[in-house]
């Protein structure tokens, strides 16, 4: 987990520096340990719960926490580089999205994923999913499953 801290922080402080005039945002692993605990606790009533910690334009940084299963999806502007925090997860990727729907963003939701491609996915794992491509998370019951998510606009 702290190789995987170390790399966002990187991340985001090479693309901050080139935002904000030569100033570095860093998210401290404390806070990011301390934000999950506290999403952790409202995703075991809710399923799931997130927070975007800085948004640049170009990038978000969020942290999303599930304690349930999430719906099949696909994004339409935005590249997700998931850095995974604690518990495990299948990641679906592929396939197609059942029951979709896209928004006016363009964001597609659905039901779940048929046809695509399992991999479990855990703690320090950094995983990339391109827009376009239909992806899900499912959750094991009892376990909470933490990642710190870049979403990159395309």
């Amino acid at each position: 987990m702290r190789y995987a801290v170390l790399v966002i922080a990187l991340v985001m402080s090479v693309a901050a520096s080139a935002q904000s005039g030569g100033k570095a945002d860093v998210f401290s692993a404390v806070q990011l340990s301390a934000k999950i605990a506290e999403l952790s606790t409202q995703s075991a009533n809710s399923g799931s719960g997130g927070t975007t910690l800085a948004d640049y334009g170009s990038h978000k940084v969020q942290i999303s926490v599930r304690a349930s299963s999430g719906g099949g999806e696909i994004h339409a502007h935005f590249d997700d580089v998931m850095i995974v925090q604690q518990g495990s997860a299948t990641l679906i990727t592929g396939g197609s999205v059942i029951a979709a729907k896209t928004g006016p963003d363009g964001e597609t939701k659905g039901s779940g994923i048929q046809g695509g491609k399992s991999q479990t996915i855990g703690p320090g794992d950094i995983v990339t999913v391109n827009a376009g491509i239909p992806h899900q998370i499912l959750v094991a019951p009892g376990v909470i499953y933490s990642a710190v998510v870049v979403k990159i606009r395309e």
